[in-house]
């Protein structure tokens, strides 16, 4: 099988990374086919350093206002006219081998209805030095997935970064959510594997990720999407009680409830009250979905938690609340 790959990278106000990012793309021993990066409206450097790299290498630069990383993403899928598209964040590195990896399982064309092949990641710092060799080996969840449990569960943690994806698929399954700026990876995936789209993994890191402090810090944008992400998987896998399958109350809302009770107990250590309260709220926005005993437990430590924000109870012990959320 003959396949053409566009190498897709989204910026916005990447200038400390996007050289060593497209250095990394330029610098493969299977050349992509074209190369865009999408200027999600960026206020910095980053798009005279590819304007000055075009100038050199075949790199096209397409330009946008901000719109975020979803619809960077979707512009150069509906742009490009190769069969697949290989992605990349602006502050990650591929290995030089990258792409001759991830296109091996097309072109031998062992797996029926293959439209994702994806790697293993390595994690490096700010300053790219090493910090974790093959991430996903740590992760709570099977690679591939096979079956809609493993992909409702838990994070799917296939990083878009280390990914090579048949473009027709991603038409079909209607491209990223543009209102998601976090999760849209995940929602793409599994509405693909929902399609009967397959995958296959491939245990080699392909990928350096890169996590540094701003790459990770809470933000309202990702409390929105996360919620977004979470409304969107209530609405199209509803509980089956015929069936004995009940996707809501016992896999979509419990996984959800986690990561907030995780987010609620982060931001009162570290006495982020905003943080801590919007993760609250959205943690009552499950509960109605959970078991009757977690939505009465809810309702009960609601008084308790809410004078606690709201600062009405000064006195009271935060390690304690911290300790009925667990």
């Amino acid at each position: 099988m003959s396949i053409t790959i566009a190498a897709v990278i989204p910026l916005y106000n990447g200038e400390p990374f996007i050289a060593d990012a497209l250095r990394s793309v330029l610098t493969q021993t299977l050349p992509a086919d074209e190369v865009i990066v999408v200027n999600d409206g960026s206020t910095d450097e980053g798009p005279a350093i590819v304007r000055e790299i075009a100038q050199h290498y075949p790199v096209r630069l397409l330009d946008k206002p901000n719109g975020g990383q979803s619809s960077a993403r979707n512009l150069a899928i509906r742009e490009t006219s190769c069969s697949h598209i290989a992605f990349l964040d602006q502050d990650d590195i591929w290995y030089e081998d990258h792409l001759a990896l991830l296109q091996q399982p097309f072109v031998s064309s062992e797996v029926r209805r293959l439209g994702l092949v994806y790697g293993n990641l390595d994690q490096i710092d700010r300053d790219g030095r090493l910090i974790t060799e093959h991430c996903l080996d740590q992760v709570p969840t099977p690679h591939p997935k096979r079956s809609l449990l493993q992909c409702l569960q838990h994070d799917m943690f296939i990083l878009p970064g280390a990914s090579l994806v048949k473009r027709q698929a991603m038409l079909d399954a209607g491209l990223f959510d543009e209102r998601l700026s976090g999760y849209e990876d995940d929602d793409l995936f599994v509405r693909l594997y929902s399609m009967g789209v397959r995958s296959h993994y491939l245990d080699t890191s392909v990928t350096m990720w890169r996590i540094y402090p701003e790459s990770t810090s809470f933000s309202a944008r990702m409390a929105r999407s996360r919620m977004i992400y979470f409304h969107k998987l209530i609405e199209a896998h509803p509980d089956e009680p015929r069936l004995g399958q009940y996707w809501r109350r016992d896999v979509i809302a419990p996984r959800f409830a986690k990561i907030l009770r995780s987010e609620f107990l982060q931001a009162s250590k570290t006495a982020d009250w905003p943080r801590a309260a919007c993760a609250w709220n959205d943690l009552k926005a499950v509960a109605p979905y959970m078991k009757k005993s977690v939505q009465t437990r809810i309702k009960l430590l609601a008084p308790l938690v809410e004078a606690t924000l709201g600062w009405r109870m000064p006195g009271l012990s935060r390690r304690f609340l911290r300790h009925l959320l667990r």
